[in-house]
């Protein structure tokens, strides 16, 4: 579906922080539709190159917006610790390694069939660069495995909550969460699998496959359930990913630069050079976490072993924001 006139008009003519939202509520619209199981691969897919419009505007005549985005649009990290100070008695908080909007439809369809109320289903902004140890040192943690066994320490941002890291079978996850009044657990799942299914002739299709099975499996939902157990549950994610195997190909100069720049990846710490292409493949953000080079929307370049057809830490939209789901087991 492409861009219509009404939505270029207030992309190109709004304050940053309206245009943001106008994208957002756009790419939730998208991506947020129930989901069939035997459909689910041709669908997301679909979804994906609708959103994908979206990300063309933003690398071509919208690449602008990309300056304002960490003021315009709120951190799921801010979000998150705005949360926590919220008066609720008992709370936890389940991170999902890597979730996309795209696996947000199970996630509410799950809810509704298990039993639980949506208070809230949105999209926030990843760190940027779109990476796992930033989001946790935003958070105050030193990174992802300071969470395990409860080592999160006193000095994190969520005060007090019993913390855990697992790359474990949901079952196997239920079973750790005690009666502490607050949790924070952060599971390796979707990261893991968007690594493993990285490589040529895999992809999106293989992710896709396996989000449905999880997401829609008893195992996960009892554990949800486990969790939100007299508390009030967020799910969220550290970041996105980006479906790079369906990216079309850089060409020339352009190639050779984002090779140069970012080998196969899609981020570069430090200032540097971006070149006068124009629109820009590269741009400069000055971020929480420092300068950092960033590939802008949806190229893919030849690299040293392949560019992988899952990866994360560039500027795309569903690299950069996270599904933000607010639930409680129903009365």
């Amino acid at each position: 579906m492409a861009l219509t006139a009404s939505l270029i008009h207030q992309l190109t003519t709004s304050p940053a922080v309206e245009a943001w939202q106008a994208i957002i509520d756009q790419a939730l619209d998208i991506a947020s539709a129930p989901l069939e199981a035997s459909k689910a691969t041709s669908t997301v897919t679909k979804r994906d190159r609708e959103i994908g419009n979206l990300d063309n505007f933003l690398a071509s005549s919208g690449w602008d917006l990309w300056e304002d985005f960490t003021s315009a649009v709120e951190r799921t990290s801010d979000c998150l610790i705005r949360w926590w100070q919220e008066p609720y008695s008992q709370k936890a908080v389940l991170i999902l390694d890597g979730l996309s909007l795209r696996e947000l439809p199970w996630l509410l369809q799950g809810a509704e069939q298990h039993g639980f109320t949506i208070h809230q289903a949105t999209a926030t902004a990843s760190e940027i660069p779109g990476e796992t140890n930033e989001f946790a040192q935003a958070l105050g943690f030193s990174s992802r495995s300071q969470l395990q066994n409860n080592g999160g320490g006193n000095s994190h941002k969520l005060q007090p909550a019993r913390t855990e890291c697992v790359d474990m079978p949901w079952q196997d996850c239920a079973n750790l969460i005690d009666a502490s009044p607050n949790w924070i657990f952060w599971h390796h799942w979707p990261d893991s699998k968007v690594h493993d299914a990285a490589g040529a002739g895999q992809g999106l299709d293989v992710l896709v496959r396996d989000a449905a099975e999880q997401l829609t499996s008893d195992d996960f939902w009892a554990f949800v359930k486990r969790l939100a157990k007299g508390r009030r549950l967020i799910i969220i994610s550290d970041h996105g990913y980006a479906a790079t195997g369906y990216f079309p190909d850089a060409d020339g100069e352009v190639a050779q630069f984002l090779k140069q720049t970012f080998a196969s990846g899609r981020a570069k710490p430090g200032p540097g050079d971006t070149r006068p292409f124009v629109p820009p493949v590269v741009l400069q953000l000055d971020t929480p976490h420092g300068t950092y080079r960033l590939a802008v929307g949806r190229r893919k370049w030849k690299s040293q072993g392949g560019y992988p057809t899952l990866t994360h830490g560039g500027l795309s939209l569903l690299e950069v924001l996270s599904p933000f789901v607010e639930l409680t087991i129903k009365q």
